[in-house]
């Protein structure tokens, strides 16, 4: 059997050894240490902002986003519905209520117009406006960041960006992360560059940025002995985890340009299957990262549904993966408000990822599209 094509392979550009063996020949082994300054800038310069704090997780950033909003037991956070649980988990560690917010079709992301119905409608039946706004950039694609923030400024609710999907992705130019209060980032090891685990959080200034280090460092105050006022977290990245960060760092255009013509190559291989569409950006002011590039079928066309599809690309070691599927349809959220349609669960029941790492092939494509096109227009 052919070598198996991965969704998304952590992809070395091999530096990063040599920051790792630094950290190992100084002994900093342990969180903090020059790597994670160096990491921090390298971050700070691509994203074209002041203040980023390197932390252990995305998960981290997005939880200590909301503690620096002042997020808590009784508040409300107003969270995108199609995601990843991490987007929404850090509102319930806080105590608060995540509200869920269902997509518009354009970019899968928030609906605005939704959004504004919400934060109404809690309004009128709670007396008080959500805490907190968090937005996803689902696989890359910038989201109507636009429209998100001037309905945040009409109510005046501080926007959360989760951008860890979203690291190297613009909206008419501005990167994403950087339009909210603080932007959240991750460095999985499936993401476009990585760190083995790790995120960051962007920061609106260096007061809140050293607050943010405070908190993720188990809040001990300045003191020669241990002394806390505040619950703390360990929540910082390791100086060997940064190191590795580095390393990425030097690749990370690199990366970004060849998940973007994998992208193309989908697009332009797929495009005579009139079941199936290939997500793509919807006007020039989006430019996503195509983290992963996804397509979504017809089922009143297709022969198949995407999971029968995944079925068949995993028999031909190739792996792929349904949508998110939204976070009112998990169990976990059952009792959660809900606003919206059936948008997001439509694009879940309709929907597939196609392996997109970096380190693939146009021949590995090629086999992933001949595959697809062998299943969805079988030869009479």
């Amino acid at each position: 059997m052919e070598q198996r094509i991965l969704l998304s392979l952590a992809h070395m550009g091999g530096t990063e050894k040599k920051y790792v063996d630094e950290a190992f020949a100084t002994n900093w082994i342990v969180p903090l240490g020059p790597n994670v300054d160096e990491f921090e800038h390298r971050l700070e310069q691509f994203l074209d902002v002041n203040n980023v704090v390197a932390l252990s997780a995305g998960t981290a950033a997005i939880h200590l986003g909301l503690v620096m909003l002042g997020v808590g037991p009784g508040d409300e956070v107003l969270c995108q519905d199609m995601t990843f649980s991490a987007s929404a988990n850090p509102i319930v560690y806080c105590g608060a209520t995540p509200v869920f917010i269902d997509s518009e079709v354009s970019t899968w992301n928030m609906d605005p117009e939704i959004l504004e119905q919400a934060i109404i409608d809690r309004h009128a039946k709670t007396g008080r406006y959500p805490k907190a706004i968090i937005p996803v950039y689902l696989y890359g694609m910038p989201a109507q960041i636009d429209r998100i923030m001037a309905v945040a400024k009409k109510y005046d609710i501080p926007v959360l960006e989760d951008a860890a999907e979203g690291l190297g992705s613009t909206f008419d130019g501005k990167h994403c992360g950087t339009f909210g209060r603080y932007g959240a980032l991750s460095f999985n090891g499936n993401k476009i560059i990585t760190t083995s685990g790790g995120g960051a959080l962007i920061c609106p200034d260096k007061a809140s940025a050293d607050r943010v280090k405070f908190l993720a460092t188990q809040a001990r105050e300045n003191r020669p002995y241990y002394y806390h006022e505040t619950i703390g977290y360990n929540y910082r990245l390791s100086n060997v985890s940064a190191g590795i960060g580095c390393g990425q760092m030097e690749v990370l255009a690199e990366h970004l340009e060849r998940r973007r013509a994998i992208h193309k190559l989908y697009v332009e291989q797929l495009s005579d299957i009139d079941c199936l569409e290939v997500h793509q950006n919807p006007d020039t002011r989006y430019n996503s990262n195509f983290w992963l590039t996804t397509i979504t079928l017809d089922l009143d066309k297709s022969p198949l549904t995407p999971d029968q599809l995944r079925i068949i690309l995993n028999e031909a070691n190739i792996e792929s993966r349904l949508l998110w599927r939204p976070m009112h349809m998990q169990p976990v959220y059952a009792n959660a408000p809900y606003y919206g349609g059936s948008t997001g669960e439509n694009l879940f029941n309709r929907g597939l990822c196609l392996p997109s790492g970096s380190s693939l092939t146009d021949d590995d494509i090629k086999r992933v599209t001949d595959c697809i096109k062998k299943a969805l227009k079988p030869t009479k």
